[in-house]
Order: C-alpha cells, then structure tokens, then sequence
C-alpha cells in the first residue's frame, strides 16, 4: 500500500502537492458550508481565496519586477490559498481591506525582510502578526475545525509522507499537547477535554503540516527538525505569554523561523552553465561555475530554480543531489531525462550559459558518519549514483583511508557514470567498486556482474556485511528492494541510511 502511495507522490513536487491540498480543504470548507457545518457562506469563501489569489499574484509581480527577481507564482499561490485559510472570508469591505493588507505584507516580507537574498520568516504566518500588531486584525486560523481536521489530517499525512518531516511533525505535535495538558494540569481544569480541543479544535494541525514543514524558513537537519518541533510545540498553548504578549500560532512559527534561520546554511547561488556531458542516452552531467564559494557536506542536496515557459505541474523548482564534492570548485548535478519528461527537464536540457538558475535550501542527512574508523557499503542504482560521486571524490581528494565497497547497478554498462573518479579511487585499497549490468540482453565487460543486486550477490561481494554501515540511493522500488535485502541479511536498521531527494521532485 505505502508503495503504491509514494509511487503515486513521486509524480508531483512537494509544492504542487500543497496546492493541491489546499485546494481540497478550500472545496471541503465550501461543500460543508453549504450543508451547514460551517457558518460561512461557500461563495465568501471562494471569493475570499479568489481576491486574495488576485492580489498575491499582482504584488509579487510588482515586487518581482522591482527587484528584478524571477517571479515564483506557485509560491504566491500557496500563500494566498493558506491566507484563505487562516483568515475569515470578509463580510465588509473593511474586511476585504484587511485581506488585501495580509497579502500584500506577506508578499512584500519575501523580497523585503530578508538576509543574503533567503527570506526569514513564513510570509502568511508574518503578515497576519504585522496586522494583529498594527491594525488590530487578527486571523481565526478557522480551518482548525473538528469537521475539517478528518481532511486536514488525510491531506497532511500525504504531505509529511512526501516530504519526509514526519519526526518533526510528531515532536511538535506531541510537545503541544503535553505543554496544553500540563496548563490544564496547573489550572485544575480538563485535562482530556483541553487535549481534545486543541487536537481538533485548533490550528494545531494545518500549522503543523502546511506550515511548519515550510522547507525555506524550516531546518534542514533531522536533528534540527527535532528540536524546532518541540521549541515551537512549547510555546504553542495559548497560555503562554511575556507581560501582556500571548502566543498565538503566527507568533510561533515566528520564533520557530528564527531559530530555522540560525541553524541553517546560509547559502543562495546563481551557478552559471559551463558545460554538459551526456553518458548513455538519457542521463547528463551539468557542470556550472559557482558565483560564489559554498560549504557543504558530500551527498547533500539543493533546490534549484529554473524558471520558464509554460511550467506543468512539476513547477519551476527541483531538488537535485549535489554530486560534485567541497573538494572542487564547481558544482555539478546528474540529472536523468524521460521521452515524456517535465518541462523542468526540458527547459534544462535546452538551458545554455545566459539561462538563469538560482539554487538554494542546502539540506539533507545522507551524509559520511562523523567516525572516520566506521567501515561503508554504498548501493547505487541509476542516478542514484550522485550522492555516492561526491562521497568517493571527497574521500578521494582528502586522502581518507577509510574502507568503501560500492555495488553500482546500470541497465547498460554505457549508463555507467562517473568511471572516472571511481577508477581513481580504487587506487587505495580499501575502495572497491563492483559494477552490476541489469539488462540480460546487453554486453557486460569483463570485470562487471551480470544481473540485479540480490542479497547473495551482496554477501559474496561484501563479506563483511554486519560491520558495515549501508547507503542505498536510486530509483524508489530500487531503494525498497535493496532495503529488504540487506533487512534479510540481519543487517539492523539503524545500519542502513537511505537517501531522500526530497521527492520534492
């Protein structure tokens, strides 16, 4: 079941995703409108989320064409959608003044308040505090209703499922209701009754799926996550309070974002095209130039920015393991292309050195242990081979002795890539590299394995197996197989490390 569930997720970026969501809530909200469950009326509804789409959309291009910024409309999209949310739809005019102010403050707060060209805060959750504070309008955050959550809850679980902050959503989810539980503890009130309410009555739910997880203005560490979803779930109950200061959910996720900016890269590059490299028929090299110096670690990712004509559902951004290693100075990213691919690809493939490309959000945990001793297996499959190139040129370059023993699997031995830096590191002789052919019809050169990755061929060629830590990086149902593997080997869990392209796709 959850196969065919992440197969199916797989298809669509995490912000497409999003969208999505935020649409059925909105049709949900309406359709229980109308039958009496809400006290809205369903057309204040849509027309409160169609206004603010038209002025979200309006003012980032005015502020896009300000800055001379790429115009991200998904972005302004997803803003007005969670405005219509946390909102009330208008019954006035001075209401819809105040729609009209929320928006065009949350757009302005992406280009305006912003350090190094990274914006700070989440744009809703900031510009419904800037109108508490200054006007006196405050959001309801009304979508925290018990005849909601069923859909709040189904919809969010597929989005954490997507883009993988499911710890960071329990420990906020769970230091909520604890923090709750112990105020009603202290005030020798009703416990069970505090904790049903906040659960199902409060806007602990969408902030937890639709605007903690925000990835901009959120860690991007598992460790991080941990510690943002218990600062944030602590200061949650709206008990807690500095003088005369209260905790509301934007004020919150506020704080939260500060901390997220603190212990995040600070990092915003416009890499420049200098060459690509085509090996097998699908799969590229694309080698840019760096505008500026980066630190990262070898198999993080990025999410990089194309805009251009025309986007389908898959948008303009994309997250790609970065496969070059801190040891190079440029940057470089594996990217495989499909006859019937995104127009992100596209537009990649066609892109020369005037095409702009922005990058951002360095991440991810599919990192080498901090134990230099700590013997490796790297399992790679297709272009899941990236994470591993920047590894191996790492420990290559570096001269670290550490041992590595990578099963690399291709249809063809022409999509092999990257040989190269792997024959390099073979001259030390704690690397070993075995290449697995997969295509029972293709010629396999002397020295490579004919057939998939199973779990004899793993023994035989890693006898040493239940000392290793294992990497495994590629296709979805690759990842999947490859994991039961080594599960019937006996190798434990927390042996194995599993790579996540944020499917953010």
């Amino acid at each position: 079941m959850m196969n065919y569930i992440d197969s199916r997720l797989d298809r669509i970026t995490m912000y497409r995703l999003l969208v999505l969501y935020l649409e059925v809530l909105l049709g949900a909200a309406m359709l229980l409108s109308a039958l009496g469950f809400l006290s809205f009326n369903p057309l204040s509804i849509a027309f409160s989320a169609g206004f603010l789409v038209g002025i979200c959309l309006l003012a980032n291009r005015i502020f896009a064409s300000v800055f001379n910024a790429p115009a991200n409309p998904e972005s302004s999209l997803i803003t007005a959608l969670i405005l219509a949310l946390i909102i009330t739809p208008p019954a006035s005019i001075q209401g819809y003044v105040f729609l009209t102010a929320a928006a065009g403050l949350a757009i302005a707060s992406k280009y305006l308040l912003t350090i190094r060209g990274r914006h700070i805060f989440n744009p809703a959750a900031v510009a419904v505090a800037l109108t508490a504070i200054a006007a006196g309008e405050s959001a309801s955050w009304w979508v925290g209703s018990a005849v909601l959550a069923p859909v709040v809850i189904i919809g969010g679980l597929m989005l954490i499922r997507k883009v993988r902050r499911g710890q960071m959503v329990a420990s906020f989810v769970l230091t909520a209701i604890a923090a709750t539980a112990a105020f009603a503890l202290l005030g020798h009130g009703d416990i069970v009754g505090a904790i049903q309410k906040t659960f199902l009555q409060s806007s602990l739910l969408f902030l937890a799926f639709v605007m903690l997880t925000e990835p901009l203005t959120s860690p991007a560490r598992l460790h991080q996550q941990r510690w943002y979803g218990m600062l944030t779930g602590l200061l949650f109950p709206p008990q807690v309070h500095i003088l005369s200061l209260y905790s509301t959910p934007e004020l919150v996720l506020l704080v939260g974002n500060v901390y997220a900016y603190f212990v995040n890269p600070k990092v915003k590059l416009v890499p420049r095209l200098l060459k690509k490299i085509a090996w097998g028929p699908n799969t590229a090299d694309f080698v840019f130039a760096l505008d500026q110096p980066i630190t990262y670690e070898p198999g993080q990712y990025m999410e990089f920015t194309l805009p251009h004509e025309k986007p389908d559902q898959r948008g303009s951004r994309r997250y790609f393991t970065v496969a070059s290693s801190p040891t190079e100075d440029t940057l470089r990213l594996g990217v495989k292309f499909y006859p019937q691919g995104s127009t992100y690809k596209r537009a990649l493939l066609t892109m020369t050195k005037a095409t702009p490309f922005a990058a951002a959000q360095l991440g991810g945990d599919f990192v080498l242990p901090d134990d230099p001793t700590r013997k490796l297996a790297f399992i790679a499959g297709g272009i899941g081979v990236t994470p591993f190139r920047s590894m191996i040129k790492y420990l290559t370059d570096t001269n670290d002795p550490r041992s590595v023993i990578m099963l690399y699997s291709e249809r063809t031995a022409s999509d092999l890539a990257y040989i190269d830096v792997f024959a390099a590191a073979q001259t030390n002789p704690e690397t070993k590299i075995v290449y697995a052919i997969t295509d029972a019809a293709a010629a396999v050169p002397a020295g490579m394995h004919s057939g998939s990755i199973t779990p004899a061929f793993i023994q035989a060629e890693i006898p040493d197996y239940h000392e290793r830590l294992f990497y495994i990086s590629g296709p979805h149902t690759m990842v999947t197989a490859m994991k039961a593997a080594l599960s019937a080997l006996g190798v434990p869990d927390h042996n194995i490390k599993i790579d996540f392209f944020p499917g953010y796709a």
